[in-house]
C-alpha cells in the first residue's frame, strides 16, 4: 500500500573536523550572481507567456496571431497560436541558452569564471536593451536570442562554482575528513 512513498532523511557525521569558513561580502556576491541564473529562468518563463498572450503586443509585432485570436471564439487556452515566428520568439532565449552553455564551457577554461560571468552579463544587458527598444520582431528575436547567451554563460558559471570544492586537489585537510 505503501510503495511508492517517498523517505528523506538526514545525516549528521560526528567527529569531523570544523572549517573556519567566514561569509565575506565576495562568497555573498558570487553566490548571488550564481543563483541568478535560475532565477532568471524562471523570470522568464513567467514573463514571456504573460506577453504573448497580451492583445497589444500581438496586434503590434504578430498581426497575424493577433487575427486569428481574435477570428477563434473558443475558449480553449491551450495551443491557440499556430505561428512559427512567435514559436522562434519565445524559443530563441532557450536554444540560445543550450547553444552558448558549450561555448561558455571553453571561455571559463581560458579565461576563468570571473570574465565567464561578466562576458554573461553583458550579453544579458545588452539582449535587455535591445528588447526594450524592440521595433519589429528581428529586434525581438535577436534580443532573446543575446538573452539566452548570457543565461547560458551564468548556469555554466554557476555550474562551476557549485562543482568548485569536487575539482580541487586533495590536501592534507581533505585527507583528515574523508579518511
Amino acid at each position: 500500500m505503501l510503495d511508492n512513498v517517498a523517505v528523506g532523511v538526514i545525516v549528521t557525521t560526528s567527529g569531523g573536523k570544523e572549517q573556519q569558513g567566514k561569509m565575506t561580502l565576495f562568497v555573498f556576491l558570487t553566490c548571488l550572481v550564481a543563483s541568478s541564473g535560475g532565477l532568471i529562468f524562471g523570470y522568464d518563463i513567467g514573463i514571456s507567456g504573460g506577453v504573448t498572450s497580451m492583445d497589444s503586443f500581438l496586434s503590434r509585432f504578430f498581426p497575424s496571431v493577433y487575427k486569428q485570436q481574435m477570428a477563434d471564439s473558443s475558449t480553449n487556452q491551450y495551443c491557440k497560436f499556430d505561428s512559427l515566428l512567435l514559436t522562434l520568439f519565445t524559443s530563441s532565449l532557450y536554444v540560445a541558452a543550450f547553444l552558448s552553455s558549450f561555448l561558455a564551457s571553453t571561455v571559463t577554461r581560458m579565461f576563468g569564471r570571473k570574465w565567464s560571468m561578466f562576458a554573461g552579463g553583458i550579453t544579458f544587458l545588452l539582449g535587455s536593451a535591445i528588447n526594450g527598444a524592440a521595433m519589429n520582431v528581428l529586434m525581438l528575436i535577436l534580443g532573446r536570442f543575446l538573452l539566452g547567451i548570457g543565461i547560458g554563460f551564468a548556469n555554466q558559471a554557476k555550474r562551476s562554482i557549485y562543482l568548485l570544492q569536487e575539482d580541487r586537489p586533495c590536501t592534507s585537510r581533505d585527507a583528515n575528513r574523508y579518511s
